[in-house]
């Protein structure tokens, strides 16, 4: 966290746009993950030894929207509301793994197949800090 200035405002020196370092590692680990696989946020939180799924969730929707959003996701594997189209576009451009809707489903969206789309980290992981 920064310190502020005596007169509530930021120091001279510190860019006003600077994320939360807990941020930056966060959307570091989104850029990691490779396109058509998918970590959720559970698994982004345990990758950084910190925070949670919620603290990580909460770092996505506020500053998420420049880094591949898409593929930091829920558990369950359904599609993130009010995002879905747009996710699902990413989904199909990518070849991420996904299981068709049942008729039943409502409104008829897939989700990801999480069993097949899930990513570890793989080799990446050994040099994160």
């Amino acid at each position: 966290m920064s310190e502020q200035s005596p007169e509530g405002g930021r120091y001279e020196d510190e860019p006003e746009h600077a994320l939360p370092e807990y941020a930056e590692r966060v959307l570091d680990v989104a850029e990691l993950i490779p396109p058509g696989r998918v970590m959720t946020y559970g698994d982004v939180a345990e990758w950084l030894e910190q925070g949670g799924p919620r603290q990580v969730g909460r770092v996505m929707a506020l500053y998420g929207g420049a880094a591949p959003w898409w593929r930091v996701v829920r558990a369950d594997g359904v599609l993130l509301p009010g995002h879905e189209q747009r996710a699902l576009g990413h989904y199909r451009a990518e070849g991420t793994p996904l299981k068709e809707a049942s008729r039943a489903a409502e409104g008829h969206l897939p989700r990801i197949d999480m069993r097949r789309a899930r990513w570890d980290g793989g080799d990446r992981a050994e040099g994160h800090t």
